[in-house]
């Protein structure tokens, strides 16, 4: 079941994306980033702050009462930038990304908005190419990945975002 998360919510959301993207229990699925990326993809106080904002919505797939899968929607102005697709490690590739993307562009319908964008680390191939099996392609438009606390690059090139692009 797909609902709109909730305050209540973080704890879960912060333990599920943190697996799925980095670390040890990331490997157990295709999209980690633990080969280019250490610490943390997000904390409690980042996940407090997204759902405090109006413009942002974090969907949530439960399956028996546990959240197995996530994707945050951001209004930005005629467009919905989808971000943190995140599905546990153990149960990627069952459909859960596909219908969590579909419920996505329901949203930005609902809303009357012109198409959904993202953004991808340029490197991560297989999961752009997965993105582009569902309908998004490249813009051309690329920025510097952004180093932080958070996000620490062990990769042996510099990071970059490509932005990805669906019209509705």
């Amino acid at each position: 079941m797909i609902t709109k998360a909730t305050l209540q919510d973080i704890p879960a959301l912060n333990i599920l994306i943190n697996s799925a993207y980095r670390g040890e229990t990331s490997k157990k699925g295709w999209t980690t980033e633990a080969n280019i990326l250490e610490g943390k993809r997000t904390n409690e106080k980042e996940l407090t702050e997204t759902i405090l904002n109006p413009k942002n919505t974090i969907l949530k797939y439960t399956e028996n009462d546990q959240i197995i899968g996530s994707v945050l929607l951001v209004e930005k102005e005629n467009q919905l930038y989808l971000g943190m697709l995140t599905v546990s490690p153990e149960l990627q590739n069952s459909g859960i990304g596909k219908q969590l993307l579909a419920e996505a562009e329901n949203h930005a319908r609902a809303l009357s908005l012109s198409s959904i964008i993202m953004t991808v680390i340029s490197v991560r191939e297989e999961l752009i190419a997965w993105y582009k099996r569902h309908g998004y392609a490249a813009t051309g438009e690329r920025e510097a990945f952004p180093e932080s606390d958070i996000h620490i690059s062990i990769a042996d090139t510099p990071l970059e975002f490509i932005y990805l692009e669906k019209l509705l």
